[in-house]
């Protein structure tokens, strides 16, 4: 059976990473987890080393250097990069299994359906918008997860150094060429930005960094914004 690297990029997240890192010991196999840390001042690489988890320091904060760190070290042809804040439910491994053993499944890019902790009609909402855009338009975010072969990732030129928008600017740019698929197995992501500012303020701030992504703005630029 194939192996398996996780990518983990973090700063500052010692109370999330345990529960995490929790889920990931579920991989019966084959599993290389490298947390790649930004300059956390936490207990982030704490949490890390003492779960036994491959700890590296990024030369650079920001998720799109870290990430290129990430992928150095990887030894797998199979990647899945995800966030800190992230929670895989148990059926997480059948699906990720069943892609990478299929002899076909190396040409497209794969991702996680949506869902956040908290329940409510509004979020409820935002799921399924987040379905359209990640299916309909190819646009599946970093909070879902992002499952690649080596082959496809390359041939994609991988992540560029940038702060912010590391995700979108990568699967934008597999989109052009190949297929972006569901797992069909959620990925369950933090509640607390959409707690604090309320989901359609939050969704609004969200769509706002995009625009202002399309029209041009630097992701350093954007990064400043990114947590009101």
């Amino acid at each position: 059976m194939a192996g398996l690297s996780i990518l983990i990029p973090t700063l500052n997240e010692g109370r999330r990473l345990p529960l995490l890192l929790a889920d990931l010991a579920r991989w019966p196999h084959g599993l290389q987890v490298i947390v790649i840390d930004g300059g956390s001042q936490d207990q982030t690489t704490a949490v890390a080393d003492l779960a036994g988890v491959k700890t590296l320091t990024s030369p650079e904060r920001g998720r799109g250097q870290q990430l290129i760190h990430g992928m150095a070290a990887a030894r797998h042809d199979w990647t899945l990069v995800l966030h800190a804040d992230s929670r895989l439910p148990h059926r997480w491994c059948s699906a990720v299994q069943r892609v990478i053993d299929h002899p076909h499944a190396a040409s497209d890019a794969w991702y996680f359906d949506f869902r956040v902790e908290a329940r409510g009609p509004m979020l409820w909402l935002l799921e399924r918008c987040v379905a359209l855009r990640s299916g309909l338009g190819q646009r599946p975010y970093g909070d879902q997860g992002l499952l690649i072969h080596r082959t496809l990732y390359t041939a994609s030129c991988g992540y560029r150094p940038i702060p912010l928008m590391e995700d979108l600017d990568l699967v934008e740019r597999i989109a052009r060429t190949h297929r972006l698929r569901r797992l069909g197995c959620p990925l369950v992501t933090s509640n607390r930005r959409w707690q604090e500012q309320g989901v359609i303020s939050r969704a609004w701030h969200n769509w706002m960094l995009r625009r202002r992504w399309y029209q041009g703005i630097a992701a350093d630029q954007l990064a400043g914004d990114y947590n009101p």
